[in-house]
């Protein structure tokens, strides 16, 4: 038994990325996924483990069972803003995702899957996170909903509806035609130039941006070419150092003044046209995210 901490303590190192994986699709907050992932250490470290013969799956539907608290106790509580709501970015340099940022963003479409996820009621949530992005069978997540494999089964189709019927636009797999047009987007707002911004911008492009309680007049959701460039027009501040970076995989931007980072821009960008764009500019948890990985 003297082997056992040991044991248990290395099977989790192994499987800590995934479990933050599933958190961060649950929750959409980095804070709240690394404390989920802590409480399921110390779930663990709590626990009889000499019967698993599946450490992954039960540290899976584990770190799934906190999650699942944290949703339930949120919604209670409606702790979350009302209005607009972009989900914390996971950032990266320009360069590329280093090992725990893959796998927290494996098969990700950006910070807009995040946004459709926050839509979903929490067992809605947990069951198609579970079972179409980690691949956990319905029998082993009905028992966590307390529902049976048929209903899981019934809640993960219905997650699965308000998913495609959001209409995510994959972006496009070159990196450095997304730089490019990221890089066309910026400058055009720089020279306050109206029909170089729609140039970038698909006819039906979508942009959400995040406030906060400090801003809610930040806050607010837009449609179409037009609307999206004209916003970018009156925000875009000359002063502003625009920072290159990964956010959720794709091209993206910090926005920095006087130091600190007044927004994070992530953009989803599809035959060399910007289709999303999405805008953290909370201060608050701005302050909270780590900028140490862009060096």
């Amino acid at each position: 038994m003297s082997g056992e901490p040991q044991w248990l303590a290395e099977g989790f190192e192994e499987n800590r990325a995934r479990l933050r994986a599933v958190a961060y699709r649950m929750l959409g907050s980095l804070a709240e996924a690394d404390d989920a992932v802590q409480e399921t250490w110390l779930r663990l470290s709590q626990s009889d483990a000499s019967g698993v013969q599946n450490l992954g799956a039960w540290l899976t539907t584990i770190v799934a069972r906190v999650c699942l608290n944290v949703l339930r106790a949120r919604n209670a509580r409606r702790e979350e803003p009302l209005g607009v709501h972009v989900p914390d970015p996971v950032l990266s340099r320009a360069e590329g995702t280093g090992p725990e940022d893959q796998a927290v963003l494996a098969d990700s479409v950006g910070l807009a899957l995040q946004v459709v996820l926050d839509t979903l009621a929490p067992a809605e949530r947990l069951a198609f996170v579970l079972h179409d992005m980690f691949g956990v069978p319905f029998e082993e997540i009905a028992p966590l909903v307390g529902r049976s494999p048929a209903t899981a089964r019934q809640l993960a189709s219905r997650a699965r509806r308000r998913v495609r019927g959001a209409d995510l636009r994959t972006p496009g797999p070159d990196s450095a035609r997304q730089r490019q047009v990221v890089e066309a987007f910026f400058a055009a707002a720089n020279r306050g130039d109206f029909d170089a911004l729609v140039a970038v911008l698909d006819p039906d492009v979508v942009l959400r941006s995040d406030g906060g309680t400090a801003h809610p007049e930040v806050s607010v959701v837009l449609h179409g070419a037009a609307a999206v460039a004209s916003h970018g027009l009156r925000i875009h501040q000359p002063s502003a150092l625009i920072r290159p970076a990964l956010v959720n995989g794709a091209a993206g931007a910090v926005a920095i003044i006087a130091g600190q980072p007044v927004a994070v821009v992530g953009f989803t960008i599809r035959h060399g046209q910007i289709t999303e764009v999405d805008v953290l500019a909370d201060p608050d948890r701005l302050r909270r995210l780590d900028l140490t990985v862009l060096g």
